[in-house]
């Protein structure tokens, strides 16, 4: 490296961690990320989490806003060895009857098979997907400031603010209303509330416009582009090393922080305000998840054919039942019957298993910090609409909020969103400051920034362009 090179650090290999550094690298700076865990990538890693062989996604696995990031899309990651894997169809959604509502891709097919709502679904979504180029930067980007397409996000605004519920009663058929609210709990919010609408919006738009892919290998292979990228630009990262106080960082002139606010104050609060200190101790972390992950020794039984089309399955039933599910959470309880997101990526890359065998993991919404088990009431959820699906179970392995945060700092209490993300919260995170501290030589670039949570490195992306520009 050219020791003339400003010296920066990242704190964290998340996404926005990778993505931060990366920009900085791109702006000529001498860059090095600290990652405490041994194996970079945050909740964005894969791992034998079961069984030998069985290659289990530790966090996220679905990737839309990945595959639509502005930031990512610009970078030469298939050059790195990252590859899309589209399932036939985005997702999928089983009802009691047997059947099962189905997200087609294509944004005709959706209005075809979505029958009666077919063009109210089209009309709703294919302002935005056709025009994804220039929404998907607007989205995924702090929400103070002149948008670029005011037009665009006028209209997207329309509806963005209303809540899951309102939109839903623009559909005739309990069918569609289920499958919106699928999306929009995405959301952690109360279908009833403001903004639960967007999520699902967002959601369903960026099926059609990009697709929900998995990443072939796992989500691995992502976080290893990024760092492959990352080295191809003289950056390096380092695994097992921790930072408990950044005063360890002293030789850097500028710090990035891939943290969530409590960490900052962890690490940071020696540096930091005691006006700004008081705002990050005041943020609000989301609900949590409990998490499980299966080694199947044969395909999920589906009653419904038609799950076997997607890599993604929400298990809830009616809308009626998510909504009930999801208020129970945002009351501090846990449902009987969870909404429940499962994800089967070994239907379309057999890598992550054994010949035959197959992964499969599934998360549930809890207040956050929960410690109740929620097994049972999950694999009840499969089996309503896979029965037999245990006698399938070769293993799993359950994750706690508590034992998701032993594994990834940032997932305080199981969150896996970044902080809470009620309005008031979402528009200015964690403070009016956004990615800026009360000390001018760190940042903060989690997705406790905006736009929020989500993997597409964005956070990271819009905090070092701020810290290169004041960098001068």
């Amino acid at each position: 490296m050219n020791g003339n090179r400003k010296r920066t650090c990242v704190v964290g290999s998340g996404p926005n961690g990778l993505g931060a550094a990366i920009v900085l690298a791109q702006g000529g700076l001498q860059v090095e990320v600290f990652e405490a865990e041994a194996i970079p990538g945050g909740g964005v890693r894969t791992m034998e989490l079961t069984l030998p062989g069985f290659r289990h996604d530790f966090g996220s696995a679905v990737y839309p806003l990945a595959a639509g990031s502005p930031f990512f899309s610009s970078l030469p990651l298939r050059d790195h060895g990252l590859e899309w894997i589209h399932s036939p169809a985005p997702l999928a959604h089983p009802l009691d009857d047997g059947t099962a509502v189905v997200l087609e891709r294509d944004l005709a097919e959706a209005r075809i098979a979505l029958e009666a709502d077919g063009n109210t679904w089209r009309n709703l979504m294919e302002p935005f997907v056709a025009r994804w180029a220039e929404f998907a930067p607007e989205l995924l980007r702090p929400v103070v400031g002149v948008p670029r397409h005011p037009v665009l996000m006028a209209h997207f605004g329309l509806n963005a603010l209303l809540s899951a519920k309102i939109i839903a009663g623009k559909f005739k058929s309990e069918r569609t209303r289920a499958l919106f609210a699928g999306m929009a709990a995405h959301s952690f919010l109360r279908l009833d509330e403001s903004l639960s609408g967007a999520f699902g919006l967002i959601m369903a738009i960026s099926a059609h416009a990009v697709g929900w892919p998995i990443a072939r290998g796992g989500a691995q292979s992502l976080t290893d582009a990024l760092c492959r990228h990352l080295t191809s630009l003289g950056g390096a990262v380092k695994t097992s090393s921790r930072i408990d106080n950044v005063d360890q960082l002293n030789s850097y002139e500028l710090i990035l922080c891939d943290v969530g606010p409590g960490q900052l104050l962890k690490i940071a609060g020696t540096r930091l305000s005691n006006g700004y200190k008081r705002k990050l101790a005041g943020f609000r972390r989301g609900p949590g998840i409990f998490k499980v992950d299966f080694a199947l020794n044969a395909p999920v039984p589906w009653q419904s054919k038609e799950c076997s089309r997607a890599a993604t399955v929400h298990l809830g039933g009616s809308f009626e039942e998510i909504a009930a599910s999801e208020s129970a959470i945002r009351n501090g309880q846990h449902s009987e019957k969870p909404f429940v997101l499962f994800v089967q990526p070994s239907l379309f890359d057999p890598s992550r298993a054994p010949a035959g065998s197959h992964t499969a993991w599934a998360y549930c919404h809890v207040p956050n910090g929960s410690t109740v088990n929620m097994l049972d009431p999950i694999e009840d959820q499969i089996e309503r609409f896979a029965p037999g699906f245990r006698d399938c179970v070769l293993a799993r392995r359950t994750f706690s909020p508590a034992d998701l945060e032993s594994m990834d700092a940032n997932l305080v209490g199981g969150d896996i969103s970044g902080g809470d993300m009620e309005i008031s919260q979402l528009l200015f995170r964690p403070t009016w400051r956004g990615y800026a501290t009360s000390d001018p030589h760190l940042y903060i670039c989690s997705s406790s920034t905006p736009p929020g949570g989500g993997v597409h490195g964005m956070c990271g992306y819009h905090a070092a362009k701020l810290a290169l520009k004041r960098m001068g």
